[in-house]
């Protein structure tokens, strides 16, 4: 059985900083393309960060410079580091595991709440 279970959510000022985290089981995390998105209320979801097999990284334009998405391949963990963050960034996070092979699948976690407001 798959999981990606998120972490780290939660409310911050503008300004401020948030580490999340995605930890996985039932999968082959090393060989898995993972992702982080988000969906603000009235919103589609968007991607915010990617980071491949390889530890090759991409972001959406407008959290270049603020976010790092990183990976832990011995702890089957995705991390995003998001800095100076912005009332704009508020949205549910979810995390997402892409198969290598198969560009059907993928795997999503929960989601979880990043509420920026002062």
């Amino acid at each position: 059985q798959v999981q990606l279970v998120e972490s780290g959510g939660g409310l911050v000022q503008p300004g401020g900083s948030l580490r999340l985290s995605c930890t996985t089981s039932g999968i082959i995390f090393g060989l898995y393309a993972m992702g982080w998105y988000r969906q603000a209320p009235g919103k589609q979801r968007e991607l915010v960060a990617t980071i491949t097999s390889s530890s090759i990284t991409n972001y959406v334009d407008s959290v270049k410079g603020r976010f790092t998405i990183s990976r832990d391949n011995a702890k089957n963990t995705v991390y995003l580091q998001m800095n100076s963050l912005k009332p704009e960034d508020t949205a549910v996070y979810y995390c997402n595991a892409a198969h290598p092979l198969l560009s059907q699948v993928s795997y999503w976690g929960q989601g979880t709440q990043v509420t920026v407001s002062s």
